[in-house]
């Protein structure tokens, strides 16, 4: 995700700049490069031998005459991001005022001159993140273009964005973002169908694969609808479901209503009714349906089922196949599917893959084997018609490169 970028790590006197070891790891897992630049107050928290270590990089404690600040970031500087993290109301404040009294202060004047792309996480109390000053000026920084990584209130504090938020907006700060502009709706993991109040039938699928799709579709630009069974995430607006009939429904209601900003880092979104919009044209680009959707749905009991020694038969129903239903009702949607097979045959599963895509008329699909389900690696197939440029084109790696291997796929066909 960050492979070959240059990231300015700027560390200012809050609590959370305890967190700035575990995120320059977190930046450097993703194949950035780091260099810490520090105030007087962090190193008050936080000894610069620690960011030493985990940059493996010496820290800028101070602006010299060798002018580290444009060294980084300037206009031919070092680094690609300046990434101010945790940033305190003083240097927010600091920021929007040009006053440079501190290496990261300093650096942070000479990015926005220069045009450098500029990340800010801002941490504190939540009553200084809402004083009036505070949040004037974060409202001036991010009309100069500075990206802001929202903070996680809670216990009355607004605290430090997980690292995962941090990476994936320095992602999209340094990319190219070629689905920027874009609305793309994910599904992930796997629906539960309810036998009774206590048992469903399900799959072994994880969600992995999933959501790093809409990992790499928001740091390529995207803004992000994820459609799954699962914990918000804070790089997308989620839509929390249980069943195949409560996802179809809420990735209806995504791809035909508001596209929302994105930015969702809260409550889940009421999937809707089920109700098919009626629109002509869908509110979102594109749809992944990555989720391993059930394919039969039982009519639930509704008491808990006794547990005894007598055989028990239950009626299955199959369920709408979501592709089908969403390209029908948006023919002109760009929708990409997921397969998974196991008979482990190459031949076998590009043959299958091809029969859903001409059935749903969708753009490509990627084709795997089902034992990849839970684990972190995969090998997959990205499958289109014989006469494309690369009709079969294989994957080997993590799931979250695979992701990002997606989101380009999908660039591709916007």
């Amino acid at each position: 995700m960050l492979d070959g970028v240059n990231v300015a790590l700027g560390v200012t006197g809050s609590i959370a700049a305890v967190k700035t070891v575990e995120l320059a790891h977190e930046l450097r897992r993703h194949g950035a490069a780091v260099r810490a630049v520090t105030t007087d107050s962090a190193e008050g928290i936080l000894h610069p031998w620690a960011l030493e270590f985990a940059t493996e990089r010496p820290v800028v404690r101070e602006i010299t005459g060798a002018v580290e600040h444009v060294e980084l970031c300037g206009r031919d500087g070092w680094a690609d991001v300046l990434l101010i993290a945790p940033a305190t109301a003083n240097t927010v404040g600091k920021i929007a005022g040009a006053v440079d009294d501190t290496p990261v202060t300093t650096c942070a004047t000479t990015a926005l001159g220069a045009g450098v792309e500029t990340v800010v996480v801002p941490a504190m109390h939540e009553p200084m993140y809402d004083h009036p000053g505070v949040l004037d000026a974060l409202d001036r920084l991010e009309s100069w273009g500075v990206r802001f990584v929202d903070p996680r209130i809670e216990e009355g504090k607004a605290k430090i964005a997980a690292a995962s938020a941090v990476v994936t907006e320095v992602a999209r700060a340094a990319g190219d973002r070629p689905l920027s502009g874009r609305h793309v709706v994910v599904t992930a993991g796997a629906t539960s169908e309810a036998v009774d109040p206590v048992r469903v039938l399900t799959s072994r699928a994880s969600g992995k694969t999933g959501r790093a799709v809409a990992r790499a579709c928001r740091a390529a630009g995207a803004e992000v609808t994820l459609v799954h069974d699962g914990d918000d995430v804070p790089w997308a607006d989620c839509r929390r479901v249980e069943s195949a009939a409560e996802m179809l429904a809420a990735v209806r209601d995504a791809v035909g209503g508001d596209a929302g900003d994105g930015n969702d880092t809260g409550e889940s979104s009421d999937a809707g009714d089920g109700n098919d919009t009626g629109e002509s044209e869908p509110a979102a680009d594109a749809l992944v349906s990555a989720a391993a959707i059930s394919d039969y749905t039982v009519a639930a009991a509704d008491q808990k089922i006794r547990s005894g020694r007598e055989s028990l038969t239950l009626e299955l129903e199959p369920t709408p196949k979501l592709i089908d239903e969403v390209a029908a009702d948006h023919p002109e949607l760009t929708v990409v599917g997921f397969k998974a097979e196991t008979e482990g045959d190459d031949d076998a599963m590009v043959a299958r893959a091809r029969e859903t895509m001409r059935r749903a008329g969708l753009a490509f699909v990627v084709a795997n084997d089902a034992s990849v389900m839970g684990d972190d690696e995969t090998r997959a197939l990205v499958v289109r018609e014989p006469g494309a440029a690369e009709p079969v084109a294989e994957f080997t790696g993590t799931k979250a490169r695979l992701g990002t291997r997606v989101a380009a796929e999908l660039a591709r066909e916007l």
